[in-house]
């Protein structure tokens, strides 16, 4: 296993078992940072912590969604954004995401930032920046994260949602709401 990642470019810390020593930052309420420590015990003890998702679109419009796997410790088999992470300490919200795009589908594209958003039950609890990107690559998923992962039109996002929310994870189904009601207040989406 070590070879396969020393093949996939990816250190051993970066495997799902040296995640869990990560060391992030604890934040208040408005996501300013009040200490440190490791992703297991901020995870346990439930305390508020700065994660990033990415929305990655292709020229057609349509949306690349990957399904977690069965083996990680955050939503393993369900369909979820594009890319996603925790905010490691002292690293900012952009490096953040241009780096689990780069670890988890093996991409580097222009992002922006498009929402910011303090902990609620709805976002689990943490701070979420949203960002929004565009590609004309096809990504790479890395097996030790994803089951597999495609691009899907919005329509086919939608009916899904309708007739089985529960393959997205609840994060998931929470920024596709927030990401569309910004886009319909702006009259357009990000590109």
């Amino acid at each position: 296993m070590h070879e396969k990642i020393k093949k996939r470019g990816r250190k051993p810390k970066e495997t799902p078992e040296g995640r869990k020593r990560e060391i992030l930052e604890i934040v208040d309420k408005n996501c300013n940072p009040v200490s440190i420590s490791d992703r297991e015990s901020i995870h346990k003890k439930g305390f508020f912590h700065k994660i990033i998702h990415i929305f990655l679109f292709n020229e057609n419009g349509e949306i690349y969604l990957q399904k977690k796997s069965p083996v990680v410790d955050e939503n393993p088999g369900l369909w979820t954004s594009s890319a996603s992470g925790h905010v490691l300490a002292g690293e900012g919200v952009l490096i953040s995401a241009q780096r689990e795009l780069k670890e988890e589908l093996s991409i580097k594209v222009k992002l922006k930032k498009v929402l910011k958003l303090t902990p609620s039950e709805e976002t689990n609890m943490q701070c979420i920046s949203l960002f929004v990107g565009y590609t004309k690559k096809i990504p790479k998923p890395n097996p030790l994260e994803i089951e597999e992962g495609r691009f899907f039109t919005i329509e086919e996002v939608e009916n899904l949602l309708q007739t089985n929310p529960e393959i997205f994870s609840s994060t998931f189904r929470f920024l596709w709401r927030k990401y569309w009601e910004s886009v319909s207040q702006t009259g357009h989406s990000e590109k």
